[in-house]
């Protein structure tokens, strides 16, 4: 299976990317072709909201000249496709963020009869991070996401949440084992 991971964290190394290696592995070692995107070393600008990307959407485009397109591209070539971030006031980081709002350009009509997209039937996933516990913390990221799906017409195969986080070192063996379950359960 063709997956892109698309790692949202401003730290390459930090606690996102320390669950992202064990969930990558994992998939790797199922046989599995993984591409991960450090999104913070790409040129990333937000949505503008004009429009212009649903007069040609099969071709990814925009009227701003940045990474995101070449982001778009490999999320539209994959079987499943991997958010991840770290927990930023209550959502998505900015650079993850930019680019699901750049989806906009995958589908067309939507809420009707002729909605179209891209990455229909596609797999999403999503890995966050976060210092506070899952309750009133990041239940609006998990919702966010959730409901990205039905505009994608994509399958939502799965969250993975990690909470308590201080540093990558401090992770241990639970957070392996539930991130190795977590790879196993998505591309199930």
């Amino acid at each position: 299976m063709k997956i892109t991971v698309l790692q949202g964290s401003a730290r390459k190394k930090g606690n996102t990317a320390k669950v992202l290696s064990w969930v990558e592995q994992e998939l790797t070692s199922m046989g599995h072709d993984v591409e991960s995107i450090y999104l913070h070393a790409k040129n990333l600008k937000g949505c503008m909201g004009c429009g212009k990307c649903k007069e040609t959407p099969e071709s990814l485009g925009c009227v701003q000249k940045d990474d995101v397109p070449g982001v778009l591209d490999k999320m539209v070539r994959s079987q499943l496709v991997i958010f991840s971030s770290p927990l930023y006031f209550w959502g998505f980081s900015a650079q993850i963020k930019a680019v699901i709002d750049r989806t906009y350009c995958l589908y067309t009509d939507a809420n009707t009869p002729n909605h179209a997209s891209l990455v229909e039937g596609q797999r999403q996933a999503m890995v966050a991070t976060g210092a506070g516990g899952y309750d009133d913390n990041a239940e609006g990221m998990v919702d966010a996401f959730t409901r990205m799906q039905k505009y994608h017409k994509a399958v939502n195969a799965g969250t993975l949440f990690i909470d308590s986080c201080t540093t990558p070192d401090a992770m241990g063996e639970s957070v392996q084992q539930q991130a190795v379950a977590f790879a196993r359960k998505i591309v199930s």
